[in-house]
């Protein structure tokens, strides 16, 4: 509803004096004024004045002069100085019990995490284990830094020892979900990453997570190398993906139904290394299949070439 009178208004006025494109002077002026009983005129008001004055300029501010041999071009990413010393897992451990004893929300506990990160990459598998026996312990909140730093250590060896955690229960799960959701922002994938962590996809546990993001690593490891699925360990997810689709991806229930599905979605998500599964996949895409098995194989072609043998739009009764 409106009322005859508006409850609360403002007003601000200001003069600017400028000289050469440089502000000289300003004069503002700002009043509130709020009526807290409109029929009665009664309210309350404030004015408050502003005054700013150019004092003076120092010229060595608005002409600095850079060395063009100190600039180069590089990308947003960010940087951090690679350290040149060797990092030991002493070192480690009591950069961890720091983390700990830091505030949970200050600058000090984001570079010391940081630091963690970048220092992980320096460790080889043993004494990455060794360190874990040492600081799996959880400081306040719960919380494990270690846990969380090793996602986001991305190196081979960071990733061999996270399945090893997985494997025997040591993880929570919601930490396990974060690191197979990670798996994809990882820059340099290895053959070694992906024969780590192909045994998780024949757990009966094996979640939509660690299936989508398996594959997913594959894909950008296929992108940066030629004939894939040639590796051993490529081969070796691949099989496993192929075993879920049976032998012509007739489903028997609801259960297998779904396994089925996320297996397709996973080949799709996979890329360039499916393309040995094209066939089956034209197999699961045929009339006479359940119509979301089939809807789900024909998505699983987004990545493949046309060189890689069965197209969608080559089987009958299939639409473009």
């Amino acid at each position: 509803s409106q009322s005859e009178e508006q409850i609360l208004s403002s007003k601000l006025e200001c003069v600017q004096s400028m000289q050469d494109g440089v502000l000289e002077e300003a004069e503002c002026t700002e009043s509130e004024r709020a009526a807290l009983f409109p029929p009665r005129g009664s309210g309350a008001e404030t004015r408050t004045q502003a005054s700013l004055k150019l004092l003076k300029v120092e010229t060595e501010a608005l002409h600095s002069k850079v060395n063009s041999e100190d600039l180069y071009v590089t990308s947003i990413l960010y940087e951090r100085e690679e350290t040149k010393r060797e990092v030991t897992g002493g070192e480690v451990t009591e950069l961890v019990w720091k983390l700990c004893l830091a505030h949970s929300a200050s600058y000090e506990t984001a570079d010391l995490f940081m630091t963690l990160v970048f220092e992980l990459r320096h460790l080889s598998l043993e004494a990455l284990r060794a360190l874990w026996q040492r600081s799996s312990f959880k400081c306040r909140d719960n919380w494990q830094p270690l846990i969380d730093a090793l996602p986001s250590c991305a190196t081979e060896v960071c990733v061999v020892l996270m399945k090893e955690l997985i494997a025997s229960g040591e993880v929570e799960e919601d930490k396990v979900e974060y690191f197979f959701w990670s798996l994809a922002f990882i820059p340099k994938p290895t053959s070694g990453m992906i024969e780590s962590l192909a045994p998780l996809l024949k757990s009966p546990r094996a979640s939509q997570s660690c299936f989508l993001g398996v594959t997913a690593l594959l894909h950008r490891f296929c992108s940066a190398h030629s004939s894939c699925d040639g590796v051993p360990a490529v081969q070796s997810v691949m099989r496993t993906l192929g075993k879920f689709l049976g032998e012509n991806c007739t489903v028997q229930d609801s259960e297998h139904l779904s396994k089925v599905q996320l297996a397709l979605r996973a080949i799709g998500n996979a890329g360039l290394a499916a393309a040995a599964l094209a066939p089956a996949l034209g197999s699961c895409a045929a009339p006479g299949q359940a119509r979301p098995v089939r809807l789900a194989a024909v998505q699983a072609f987004r990545r493949l070439p046309c060189s890689a043998g069965v197209r969608p739009s080559c089987l009958p009764g299939t639409a473009t």
